[in-house]
């Protein structure tokens, strides 16, 4: 076991030594540096005959990873476990699930950090120099990337990455983990049946995306949902999917593709189910207008602290499209029935709430009622709601539907 140690120990001494004279190697030659490259490359920089086999080929790993990966970043993203990673300068910071925790992990220097954000971004075809000091990007992975440089970053440069898992749950994998209560399992069931139109609401890495897709997982296989997103982070479980991505302008300003775009173009892709990853902007006018004209069981997440921020915030969203606020609030009451509420607590991320959208006074206005809490049960919106499962003919789960107590 000592003997390992030492090895990794030297590894890890050895790797930005021999990684700077393979990068000036082929800064010299021009070769791209794939593994095989990068073997042969360590074995020529380095005692390969005191280190052996093995050993070379764990530095090279290294090596490669300081070459054109996310270097010592790369075990943390390949941990199933981990959400996001942060670095602030020189410090790491990584979260499990269970909130943020300092990560020993050894950057080097503030410029081989800046080296690596700029490696990162360039991956993904974007630039990231004094003069375009930011890039918010994706990994060929999946990896949401986001970068500042100096002096923008005063303590900087700063890296925000969250991870993208392949595999998607299913409800039974939520239940199992505490996300969703057993009792509100059925609900959501109901709702994806009725094909009624929800937000899934909550603040960054509450565990929107993630509920949503496990809801797109449930729709029946013989629907087509055409998901609309500004960065592709939605695969759901389910055989008849089209997803299309939003595109950010090149360096010259040119080529962007924004979601409003691609909410008219999913319209014209025959969904059965259109879904918006994120409403963040004017297509939420578009979105609405779509869910008001036949297409029923769409779906969306939102950024909200709470359900009754919801109506304020697709105020604000809708008059980035232009709509008046009475017009506004007249949409969303008949294109929208339900607001899903997770949250993120100490054991993990939780559907909080389920609620319903309702007109309420003189002026009709979209009112958040809650159907059914995580601490309280069925809400003053239960009974709406099942009148909702029940005229599209949904059994109504026994949740929403209390005892009635004998005076």
């Amino acid at each position: 076991m000592t003997a390992y140690a030492g090895l990794g120990s030297r590894l890890a001494a050895s790797a930005p030594a021999v990684a700077d004279r393979v990068r000036h190697r082929f800064a010299v030659d021009g070769g791209e540096a794939t593994p095989a490259a990068v073997v042969h490359a360590v074995r020529s920089e380095s005692d390969a005959a005191a280190l052996g086999d093995t050993a070379v080929l764990r530095l090279a790993d290294r090596v490669h990873d300081q070459l054109v990966g996310a270097g010592p970043l790369a075990p943390l993203l390949a941990d199933q476990q981990v959400t996001d990673v942060l670095v602030n300068g020189l410090a790491v910071w990584v979260d499990r699930g269970d909130g943020l925790r300092r990560a020993p992990v050894v950057l080097g220097s503030l410029e081989e950090v800046r080296r690596l954000a700029q490696r990162l971004a360039a991956a993904c075809g974007r630039r990231l120099d004094d003069g375009q000091p930011y890039a918010d990007a994706r990994l060929p992975d999946g990896t949401r990337l986001h970068a500042v440089l100096p002096p923008v970053a005063t303590d900087g440069p700063y890296l925000s990455l969250r991870t993208f898992r392949q595999r998607p749950f299913r409800l039974s994998d939520l239940i199992e983990h505490g996300t969703v209560p057993p009792t509100a399992a059925p609900v959501l069931e109901a709702i994806v049946a009725a094909r009624l139109a929800y937000l899934v609401v909550g603040g960054t890495g509450s565990g929107k995306t993630t509920l949503l897709a496990t809801l797109l997982g449930m729709v029946p296989p013989t629907e087509r949902i055409v998901l609309v997103e500004d960065a592709a982070e939605l695969r759901p479980l389910h055989p008849h999917v089209v997803a299309l991505q939003a595109r950010t302008a090149n360096v010259e300003g040119a080529g962007a593709v924004g979601l409003t775009d691609l909410v008219r173009q999913a319209l014209r892709m025959r969904p059965d189910r259109l879904v918006v990853g994120e409403c963040r902007g004017a297509e939420i006018v578009d979105l609405l207008g779509a869910l008001n004209t036949g297409h029923d069981g769409g779906a969306g997440t939102l950024h909200a602290n709470a359900p009754a921020d919801v109506p304020a915030r697709l105020e604000a969203l809708g008059l980035l499209g232009g709509l008046p606020r009475a017009a506004l609030h007249a949409q969303v009451v008949a294109a929208l029935q339900v607001v899903l509420q997770v949250r993120r607590t100490d054991r993990g991320r939780v559907l909080e709430s389920v609620s319903v959208l309702l007109p309420s006074g003189e002026h009709r206005l979209a009112t958040v009622v809650p159907a059914w809490q995580r601490l309280h049960g069925a809400g003053p919106g239960s009974g709406a709601l099942a009148r909702m499962l029940a005229v599209r003919g949904v059994a109504v789960p026994a949740v929403l539907t209390p005892p009635v107590v004998a005076p």
